[in-house]
């Protein structure tokens, strides 16, 4: 294992030297743009991850050359792409360029893992390993996709948050006639900054405090719509403080720089259900055994005991 760690080290060092000028760009782009501040976070977040789980890691490496070789020739098709277009001489996008040069990196870095240390061990880490991927600026087509998507949804959960308040509220599509304003959920306030961060968010955590596939997946999932609905709830907050309070409201800091303090309500019911899930696994290991189809517990041994005893 510390020959393959070694070997690794070495072959993660020469790749970034090569993609050193990308790197540097995707630091620039991270430093510059909120909706990416959370790349430099990413190889720390991997890197924990993996070393909380190094104790439960097979002490023998066993090579798996065909994944390697597969995940690698994605990165090569990625590097050809971003060839083409720069000896074609479009100009693409910074987003875009980092997008496929990164994809190229982290296929590369990704193969180099599968040839070194073999499935038998990244099967482990997969989530850590995988999570790399968030490396990678979004292109501009899934960027703009994602948030018309958010724009949209955003606006149906508001809707519903309205009919919950006295407020009479006309809509024609993402705009909201309300008393004395009009609002207009706009693509940049869809939210995709923060629903994206909850969305890893929700990710880590499962991993790290959930056992249960099924459980770490539902609860992975549960973080898309609220992400929605923390959206919509917070377009209603402010509508209700424009209407009631002035429509200068609009302009406050809770509109420019409240999103922190919707994101941590949003977790609330987010670790609320977390909590559920730890319950549920621990009155299952507690019981010990699993539990049958028709409702009786088979023990360790393979005995069947019945509800009765």
């Amino acid at each position: 294992m510390r020959m393959a760690g070694r070997r690794f080290g070495l072959f993660a060092a020469v790749l970034g030297v090569v993609f050193c000028v990308s790197l540097f760009q995707l630091v620039g782009l991270a430093l510059k743009s909120e909706l990416y501040s959370h790349i430099p976070l990413i190889p720390l977040i991997s890197l924990y991850m993996v070393w909380i789980t190094r104790n439960r890691l097979p002490p023998l490496c066993h090579a798996s050359p065909r994944l390697a070789f597969g995940i690698a020739g994605a990165g090569a098709l990625a590097a050809l792409a971003l060839g083409w277009f720069l000896i074609r001489g479009i100009a693409l996008p910074l987003n875009d360029r980092l997008a496929l040069s990164m994809g190229a990196f982290v296929c590369f870095l990704i193969s180099g893992a599968f040839y070194f240390f073999g499935w038998n061990c990244i099967r482990i880490v997969a989530l850590p390993t995988f999570l790399l991927f968030f490396l990678l600026p979004f292109p501009t087509v899934v960027k703009n996709g994602l948030e018309v998507f958010l724009q949209q949804s955003s606006a149906e959960a508001s809707d519903w948050f309205f009919k919950l308040t006295p407020v009479p509220v006309h809509r024609e599509g993402v705009v909201f006639d309300l008393p004395g304003i009009t609002i207009q959920v706009a693509e940049e306030c869809s939210g995709i900054r923060s629903s994206f961060v909850l969305f890893i968010t929700g990710l880590i955590a499962g991993y790290m405090f959930l056992g249960n596939p099924w459980h770490r997946f539902w609860f992975s999932l549960l973080t898309i719509p609220l992400g929605i609905l923390r959206n919509g709830f917070r377009v209603v907050v402010i509508s209700m403080l424009c209407v009631y309070i002035s429509p200068e409201m609009i302009h406050s800091p809770i509109h420019h720089r409240g999103g922190p303090i919707f994101f941590a309500l949003s977790l609330i019911p987010l670790f609320g259900v977390l909590f559920l899930f730890r319950r549920r696994e621990r009155r299952r290991t507690e019981g010990g055994g699993r539990m049958t189809e028709d409702g009786g517990r088979r023990t360790e041994g393979g005995g069947r005991m019945t509800d009765g005893g």
